[in-house]
C-alpha cells in the first residue's frame, strides 16, 4: 500500500482510501484544511502511520478503496465518521461489487483503449473527460494490473473480515461498474445519488471535507 501525506497542522485526519488505480495526482482538485491522507495501490495491506495526534479521524472510501476501509477500519483510533463512495465492501461479489464481466474489462485495459475507457466508465462528459486527462494517476498499466491480481488474493483470504457498516454511502447516478440497484439495496437509507454523474464523482466536490458534509 502506498501513502501520501497532506499535513496541515490539524489535529484532525481525513483518511481517504482511493480507488484501483489511483494516485494522489487524481485528487489535486480538492483543497482541506486538514490533514489528509490518501492511501492507494493495494498489493499489500502494510499501513505505517502514527495516529496518535489525532482527536478525531474522519474516513472516505473510494470504488475498492470501499473493501480495503470495510476491512482495515477496526485498526484506525478515534473515526469518527465513515463514507463510502462509488464502491461497495464485498468488492468481489458478483451482484454487489464487481462483476465477472466487469473484472475482465479492466484486466484488458491497455495504451490502445485506455482513453475509450475513461471516456466511457469514468466522467460524464467532454469537460470532465478533459480534467481528468489532465489529473490522470501517474501509474504504470503494470502496476494497475499487478494491484487488480493483488486485490483479488487479498478479498478472498480477507471477506470473512470484512465490517460493512459505513455512516453514509455516495453513488453516481450513472455507475456502470458497481450497479446502482443492486448499492441500493445494499446501503438502503444511507445511500445518496449523485446525479450526472459516472464513476469519478470528485469533480462535483471543491473538498474531502464537502464529501463528508454531505447530508
Amino acid at each position: 500500500m502506498q501513502q501520501f501525506f497532506q499535513p496541515k497542522n490539524s489535529d484532525t485526519l481525513i483518511i481517504f482510501f482511493a480507488g484501483w488505480g489511483c494516485d494522489e495526482n487524481q485528487f489535486t482538485n480538492l483543497h482541506d484544511n486538514e490533514d489528509v491522507l490518501i492511501l492507494y495501490d493495494y498489493q499489500n495491506l502494510d499501513l505505517n502511520f502514527d495516529f496518535s495526534k489525532y482527536r478525531h479521524i474522519d474516513l472516505i472510501a473510494y470504488s475498492a478503496g470501499v473493501f480495503i476501509a470495510s476491512i482495515m477500519q477496526d485498526k484506525i483510533p478515534n473515526l469518527r465518521q465513515k463514507i463510502a463512495v462509488c464502491g461497495n465492501p464485498y468488492l468481489m461479489d458478483e451482484k454487489l461489487g464487481l462483476s465477472a464481466v466487469t473484472i475482465e474489462v479492466l484486466k484488458t485495459i491497455d495504451l490502445d483503449n485506455f482513453l475509450e475507457f475513461r471516456r466511457q466508465y469514468m466522467v460524464d462528459n467532454e469537460g470532465e473527460f478533459q480534467k481528468y486527462n489532465n489529473l490522470q494517476s501517474l501509474r504504470s498499466l503494470e502496476s494497475c494490473q499487478n494491484e487488480l491480481s493483488c486485490l483479488q488474493k487479498i478479498y478472498q483470504e480477507h471477506k470473512d473480515e470484512i465490517n460493512p457498516n459505513f455512516d453514509l454511502a455516495l453513488m453516481a447516478e450513472k455507475d456502470v461498474l458497481f450497479k446502482l440497484k443492486r448499492q441500493k439495496e445494499f446501503y438502503q437509507d444511507k445511500l445518496r445519488i449523485i446525479p450526472h454523474a459516472r464513476h469519478h464523482v470528485f469533480f462535483n466536490f471543491n473538498s474531502f471535507r464537502e464529501i463528508l458534509n454531505t447530508k
